[in-house]
């Protein structure tokens, strides 16, 4: 470390603490979305038409009422799109933004209505008159695998030795199944855009998007012109959870043709009920696993088939699976390992991504293969994992052929299992359930080993541009976008720490694609990792100009110029920040700089399934305590305690929050968030009266969350951190886990409950009473 990360830093500044930069516009209603912008004169409103069958032809659309309608200006149908009639996120040419012939699930949009009001486009889409001629749907996994397995993207496999033979040879073997359900990502502000013509063909698009290059890009596709005719620009976000990364698209591309075609600005907000009823889940995964072990718990060989319900196209379903099989093994190490991929084309939702992006999913199959060794060896399932984590010299290279190079799974559980007393209060919750009718209590200890960087090699990229003032303010803008989760108050925090600023001299802008282009999505956890190198390149190169100034013009090392809380040092003499930049202003030396960073060390083949595909890992684990009513079904989580690896934390308040709610958003998907389709299609869950998602009365009653301390990052991240975004969503697994071990006290222990997620008060039901050997 330089001498000049040893000096003092502005309080607030990276590494430290400072509150969300627009957290009092948040608690005062004052942030500003795109609903509450203000609405151009003679704007108009954009309202979808979505399909009613889940698979069919479209016989006739028959559209005169809906264009006589009151307040209707225009009426889009596919035949409308002035460009390319498809917006597929990743170039499958699968994805028409307007169904044309066919439809392929229940909510497609068909046309949309542009009108005066809302109102009118919502009144005027219920009189259209479609005929359909309806075809056999394929709605999950089963169905899809009956008709012979259709899929949206190409399978993976990933392989290490020789599994057929590890499974063979292995002393014991054990075979299984787990289904784990879908999830609405339920952003508090629902999909949103508004766009408005300008001169010369140009378009600007205010998009809630996680991606606004990608947005930028299809709108130019869908109006038929260049990329630098439109402009992208996001403020923040009212959550994207994933939920924005490719489904923000439609609202804007619909937007821009409405506005392009009338020559008036033009919004669409999605409804709440047509936006679930229109964008993908998280995807729902089928995992067979065969796997080989010894009566000590050491696991010799794994075998995973991993099937992903992906919906009607590809939008992101392949690298979300790819994914699932990356993170299979969590943090164990299988001496003889394959995993396979399905991922399956059906009549639902496109499904996409989430937080986690199918990690999730293939880590709770992990921890199911984990459990089912603990059961079969009577062993304890802490035992088990401590005997099959990675090591660092040996057993250290994952199934896709990456060295882990600083595995510390094995230390962060053991002192968590010090921390919250594990053994103690698993002896006193056996002691409970022995005495206890109704209510059964368990408890789980899991860890999370988590890929950090896109395994989309090229996406590991990002940019920023930085400008100083000559009153020594400061402008930062960089490629990511803001979605709660503090990613701009850490870029402010960096450029406060670099020059010795306070919070008040530093102001993020809205991310548009006019200063910074090419973005990557704000997504796989990298916001902060490759914005926060962006952003702190910029400010390298404007800092080594001042300071070459300064050096010549009072004659002293560069070194003796230093950046500090009290002002900027040079030599024996003090200056205020504004000072320096002034002078510097005055010799003619550029105050501005534009930033870049891409990740280094990173590869990934697909075809061979092997590389790097990530630049580190984040680590952490969670002990979790509920209690389940035998009654009716319901569980209560009654202690979590956290132990989260966040390398040196560039907010630690900030990441911890995040830590906070991923684990509640992950218990939530576990537990009790269920996505249902009737047998014609239909999302029957697609509204807060009938979608469940936990409620402040769902937490923890007791719930501690801490940071690894003295772990600083081993690779050259900004300033040693690590993500904190995706990973402690996988916290969660351990109150699946403490569900199952309250369970398995049904039958003394002996047997493995098969939970699968959601674990509802129906199936908890249902599974207490397959271990007590009942029917229905």
């Amino acid at each position: 470390m330089s001498e000049a990360r040893k000096m003092p830093m502005v309080q607030g500044a990276a590494s430290t603490s400072m509150k969300h930069e627009s957290a009092i516009l948040h608690v005062t209603g004052r942030a500003n979305y795109i609903d509450d912008m203000p609405e151009p004169k003679g704007m108009l409103h954009v309202v979808p038409g979505l399909s009613t069958k889940a698979h069919a032809r479209i016989v006739s659309m028959d559209l005169s009422a809906v264009r006589s309608a009151p307040g209707v200006v225009r009426v889009l149908t596919a035949e409308d799109v002035p460009g390319e009639n498809e917006i597929s996120p990743v170039h499958a040419h699968d994805e028409p933004l307007l169904a044309t012939d066919h439809v392929y699930y229940w909510g497609q949009p068909m046309f949309a209505v542009v009108a005066t009001s809302r109102q009118a486009a919502r009144q005027a889409v219920r009189l259209a008159k479609i005929e359909y001629e309806e075809k056999p749907a394929i709605l999950n996994v089963a169905q899809a695998r009956e008709a012979g397995g259709d899929l949206v993207w190409r399978p993976l496999v990933m392989k290490r030795g020789d599994v057929e033979a590890g499974l063979a040879a292995a002393p014991r073997r054990l075979s299984g199944s787990i289904t784990m359900g879908g999830q609405e990502h339920f952003y508090l502000e629902g999909q949103a855009a508004l766009a408005q013509p300008g001169e010369a063909g140009e378009m600007r698009v205010w998009s809630s998007t996680q991606h606004p290059s990608e947005t930028q890009h299809l709108v130019a596709c869908v109006l038929g012109r260049p990329h630098h005719l439109v402009t992208t620009e996001v403020r923040r976000m009212g959550g994207g959870f994933g939920g924005k990364e490719t489904q923000a698209n439609a609202a804007a591309c619909l937007a821009a043709i409405a506005a392009d075609l009338t020559g008036q600005a033009a919004k669409m907000r999605l409804d709440r009920d047509d936006d679930m009823m229109m964008t993908g889940k998280r995807h729902d995964f089928v995992v067979d696993y065969d796997v080989g072990f010894t009566d000590d718990g050491d696991i010799l060989a794994v075998d995973m088939v991993l099937a992903a319900r992906c919906g009607w196209s590809a939008d992101l379903s392949g690298p979300v699976v790819d994914r699932a099989l990356f993170h299979a093994d969590n943090a164990y190490f299988y001496p003889d390992v394959r995993f396979r991929s399905e991922p399956l084309r059906t009549n639902t939702q496109s499904n996409t991504a989430y937080r986690g992006f199918g990690g999730p999913q293939g880590i709770v199959a992990a921890e199911r293969v984990i459990e089912e060794v603990a059961f079969a060896t009577g062993l304890d399932p802490v035992t088990v994992r401590l005997r099959n984590f990675y090591g660092t010299t040996d057993r250290n290279v994952t199934p896709y052929h990456m060295t882990v190079e600083d595995s510390i799974s094995r230390e962060i559980v053991t002192e968590l299992v010090r921390r919250c007393d594990y053994a103690k209060r698993k002896e006193e919750i056996r002691a409970f359930n022995k005495t206890s009718r109704y209510i059964k209590r368990g408890i789980a200890l899991t860890p999370v080993k988590f890929g950090i960087s896109f395994t989309a090699t090229h996406y590991n990229q990002a940019g920023a541009l930085v400008h100083v003032y000559t009153d020594g303010s400061v402008q930062v803008n960089h490629g990511g976008t803001e979605m709660g989760q503090g990613l701009h108050t850490k870029m402010v925090q960096i450029a406060m720490r670099e020059f010795g600023l306070t919070s008040d001299r530093v102001r993020i802008t809205a991310t548009t694609t006019g200063k910074v282009p090419n973005t990557s999505a704000t997504a796989a956890s990298s916001g902060a990792d490759l914005n926060g190198m962006a952003v702190l390149d910029a400010i390298t190169k404007i800092k080594r100009r001042m300071i070459a100034f300064a050096a010549e013009k009072w004659n002293v090392a560069e070194e003796d110029v230093q950046f500090l809380p009290d002002g900027v040092h040079v030599g024996s003499d003090v200056m205020t920040f504004q000072q320096l930049a002034w002078q510097v202003y005055f010799a003619r030396i550029s105050l501005s700089s534009n930033g870049f960073y891409k990740t280094p060390k990173i590869s990934w083949d697909p075809a061979t399934g092997r590389g790097r595909p990530f630049f580190y890992f984040a680590y952490g684990a969670a002990c979790a305590e509920v209690s389940i009513d035998l009654l009716t079904g319901e569980n209560t989580m009654d202690r979590v305690v956290i132990l989260h690896d966040a390398g040196q934390s560039l907010n630690p308040d900030i990441d911890v929050g995040q830590i906070e709610g991923g684990f509640v958003q992950g218990a939530g998907w576990l537990t009790m968030e269920e996505l249902v389709w009737d047998p014609a299609g239909r999302l029957r869950t697609h509204a807060p009266s009938t979608y469940k998602i936990p409620a402040c009365s769902d937490r923890p009653r007791i719930f501690n969350v801490e940071l690894l301390e003295n772990a600083p990052n081993r690779e050259e991240t900004i300033f040693r951190s690590k993500a904190v975004g995706e990973p402690p969503f996988v916290h969660g697994v351990a109150v699946l886990q403490a569900i199952s071990d309250a369970l398995a006290s049904l039958n003394d222990y002996k047997t493995c409950p098969q939970l699968d997620a959601p674990a509802t008060p129906e199936r908890v039901l249902r599974t207490a009473m397959s271990l007590r050997g009942e029917t229905d």
